[in-house]
């Protein structure tokens, strides 16, 4: 919930002598860019500013994900970000340990934002705690289309196991912000994750990036196996493909093991399947039916005029600031992001039903609707959305009720 700042110590007169010494264009100016927004979206300006300026960009150049944009395109599209952020009126010091400085003291201040005030009443964390920095060199999961970033479990996320079995989402070519902020189409660590979410195997790190998917593993099974530490949720960065080019950048105990489930199941049937307009990432939770709301406004006047219905929020991607939405809806639906982004961790810690990363999915948040395999869903119409399948279907459909022991 907190501000996180990434890449500082640049300004344009260094990302240009970066340039002419290292011939490194698209990594320098794209950190560049990423620099310029964290520091913005800190300050209190919002992502869809940024987003526009992307989506425009990815329009010009007819380009689906920006590792497309060359290295001119990409600081052409930096040099937009900087041209915005000073537009707003935001001073961003040039020298660099003024920005450390200052930086230092936006984080520390993000102890007490709404958003980081609303967190720790839902999770009861008390607000005497206090918070400390974390400084850390960059590692660059952008220095090219062999590099990547990713977040991991050592463990199936759903069972009550020990067995090492690597689980999670990864991103060539884009820095760790990008997979946990949800903002990107990222893919799963292993094959057998494939498999279980219906996703390509070719596209897994175990396939792809074998050396760093083989030492991950390694890593994982010392920490489990041999130290004896309970299931990990691993933060990692690489480099290149080689096992030397990989970074750990944090490690923590995993929240997400169950080892009963009573859940909810939709009854199968034909009107179900023809009602199927589309397949995520189940996260969280099992069959919900509800009606679809897009804002706080929507959830708000639905819980005073239908006090009892189950309310599915529907976002393109979520942020920290949509934690309060989250936490009144009874489910999320999410274009963007996998099983480690935001909208997953806090929806599982909230216990809500949670499906992420439906790509066909489009969301107008302003107007109120969304759009997929050729339907439109407005405000207050009836959805469905399943937690452990992935699925978003058109409409309200019966629900049974299902105990399952999952095996160790």
């Amino acid at each position: 919930m907190m501000a996180t700042l990434h890449n500082i110590g640049l300004n344009e007169e260094i990302v240009e002598s970066f340039v002419q010494k290292t011939g490194k264009e698209y990594l320098a100016w794209d950190n560049y860019r990423r620099f310029l927004q964290s520091w913005a979206m800190t300050s209190g300006v919002g992502r869809e500013t940024f987003q526009t300026l992307m989506d425009s960009a990815k329009q010009k150049y007819d380009v689906q994900v920006k590792r497309q944009f060359t290295p001119a395109q990409m600081k052409e599209l930096a040099l937009s970000y900087q041209k915005t952020v000073r537009g707003i009126g935001i001073g961003i010091p040039d020298d660099p340990w003024l920005q450390l400085t200052a930086a230092l003291e936006m984080v520390l201040n993000s102890w007490n934002t709404a958003k980081t005030r609303d967190y720790r009443s839902l999770m009861d964390v008390s607000d005497y705690w206090g918070t400390a920095v974390i400084i850390q060199a960059m590692v660059f999961g952008n220095l090219s289309h062999e590099a990547g970033s990713g977040v991991l479990f050592t463990a199936h996320p759903y069972r009550k196991v020990r067995r090492v079995a690597l689980w999670g989402d990864y991103a060539p070519g884009d820095q760790g912000e990008d997979i946990v902020s949800g903002l990107v189409t990222a893919y799963p660590i292993s094959v057998e994750q494939a498999e279980i979410d219906g996703r390509s195997k070719d596209f897994t790190l175990e396939r792809l990036f074998p050396k760093i998917y083989q030492r991950l593993r390694d890593i994982a099974r010392e920490l489990v196996y041999e130290k004896h530490w309970n299931p990990q949720d691993i933060e990692f960065t690489f480099e290149g493909p080689e096992a030397a080019d990989l970074y750990i950048l944090q490690t923590r105990d995993m929240i997400t093991i169950k080892k009963k489930e009573s859940f909810s199941a939709f009854v199968d049937g034909p009107e179900m399947t023809k009602a199927i307009l589309g397949k995520g990432i189940g996260v969280s939770g099992s069959a919900l039916a509800g009606l679809a709301v897009f804002t706080m406004e929507n959830i708000r006047r639905l819980r005073q005029e239908d006090p009892g219905a189950s309310l599915i929020l529907v976002r393109q991607d979520t942020v920290p600031e949509d934690i309060k939405e989250v936490s009144l809806a009874d489910g999320l639906i999410t274009a963007r992001g996998g099983q480690t982004s935001h909208a997953s961790v806090v929806a599982l810690r909230l216990d809500k039903t949670c499906v992420v990363g439906c790509k066909n999915l489009k969301v107008y948040e302003t107007e109120e609707r969304c759009e997929i395999s050729g339907h439109v869903i407005h405000f207050g119409d009836p959805i469905s959305i399943d937690g452990r399948k992935g699925l978003f279907m058109r409409g309200r459909h019966p629900i049974k009720k299902e105990v399952h022991i999952l095996p160790i």
